[in-house]
């Protein structure tokens, strides 16, 4: 396998890393202090295309592989964490649509969605089904050319500032064969969005509960088929699980660059710490961890753009340790600055921050062992690592 990036992968990483040292780094502070959502700043990915970085050309998005486009998210998680991870939720629901929506749909929304003129939530959580998604309770009743919809989301990235939800809910009997996928506008009469969540990180995008009462939305907006919804969630959930761990390398990255330039500065004992064998010794290990959590997201977006049967494996295995590792790469950061990591007049507590959470969404890490650990106790490890 050849791990050297071509020129074009070398260019759009370094586009991104462009805009996103000169329009997330800059704010990132002040956006996480105020809870301020970037949308101008959304915009602005969008107009270099980062907004539909895999939605179909068709669809007005760029058609990129999932390997290219973790590439993208990487450089712009080093500018803002939480920005960033918004933007991933975007694409997600973004490709949603573009792929699976009528073409007339597709027109109304999608182009827009695509160039972040508008922006998209993805909604899948409920209050009773978290990390057993198939339980989900919110209905959609057919009546005429419409559906009803009754029920709730909780943990909506983006929800009360976004344009569009891409909503899972139960169209039939109980279980995965029961969802469907509906794209629901913003807007419709009979949403209600809760208060605005207090979060530990993620401050520069809005979490809000969502409740839908008797909200219409016309059947021709429903993505795919009639129980088709659970079979798009889960694919739209392997994806997610290679951005979220690319958002935690980025970080990991940004952490790991700043404390080395502050060990060669900091100086202890007549010595600038960088001298310390410890403090060497550690370095080592978070650029070894680093590195090794990289390369396991870079195959497992191989893995999914080439519809390897093991992908979802791969994504789970992927997220798993990407996020474990890259949250104790930013922590083991904090650590080398000492005092001043914890204070926020530096980044480091909110690498901290915005990366813990990345351990409990796309599917808490322990849901990703429970994905691993049945397929390798059904296959076998031989099957599991072709």
């Amino acid at each position: 396998m050849d791990f050297s990036l071509t020129e074009d992968q070398q260019a759009f990483a370094a586009s991104a890393r462009a805009f996103a040292q000169g329009a997330f780094a800059p704010n990132a502070a002040q956006w996480d202090e105020q809870s301020i959502f970037p949308r101008e700043a959304l915009r602005q990915a969008g107009e270099l295309g980062f907004m539909g970085m895999y939605t179909p050309e068709s669809a007005g998005g760029l058609g990129l592989s999932r390997l290219d486009a973790s590439l993208i998210v990487e450089e712009l998680a080093r500018g803002d964490t939480a920005t960033a991870a918004f933007l991933t939720i975007h694409n997600m629901a973004t490709n949603m649509v573009g792929r699976y929506c009528s073409a007339a749909t597709i027109e109304q929304w999608c182009f827009d969605l695509a160039s972040g003129e508008k922006l998209a939530s993805y909604c899948l959580t409920e209050p009773g089904a978290g990390s057993d998604a198939a339980s989900l309770r919110t209905r959609a009743v057919r009546d005429g050319d419409d559906y009803v919809v009754n029920g709730s989301k909780v943990f909506i990235s983006g929800a009360g500032d976004t344009d569009v939800l891409v909503v899972m809910l139960r169209t039939g009997e109980a279980g995965p064969g029961g969802i469907s996928a509906l794209l629901v506008p913003a807007d419709s009469p009979g949403i209600a969005y809760g208060k605005k969540e207090e979060k530990m990180g993620w401050n520069a995008q809005s979490t809000r509960m969502i409740t839908f009462e008797d909200v219409r939305v016309p059947v021709s907006y429903r993505l795919g088929e009639e129980g088709q919804g659970f079979a798009i969630a889960m694919e739209g959930l392997d994806g997610g699980r290679i951005n979220i761990a690319t958002c935690s390398i980025g970080t990991a990255q940004q952490a790991l660059e700043e404390a080395t330039a502050y060990v060669k500065e900091r100086r202890q004992f007549g010595s600038a710490i960088a001298d310390f064998q410890a403090t060497r010794f550690k370095l080592a290990d978070m650029l070894t961890e680093l590195v090794a959590a990289r390369q396991m997201v870079r195959l497992a977006a191989h893995k999914l753009d080439t519809k390897d049967p093991q992908a979802s494996t791969y994504c789970a295995m992927a997220k798993r340790f990407a996020t474990d590792t890259g949250f104790e790469i930013c922590h083991e950061a904090l650590q080398l600055f000492g005092g001043y990591g914890y204070i926020k007049e530096y980044p480091m507590e909110r690498h901290v921050r915005d990366t813990l959470v990345h351990q409990i969404l796309e599917g808490t890490n322990d849901i990703m062992r429970v994905i691993v650990s049945r397929k390798l106790l059904m296959d076998g490890a031989l099957e599991v690592i072709k």
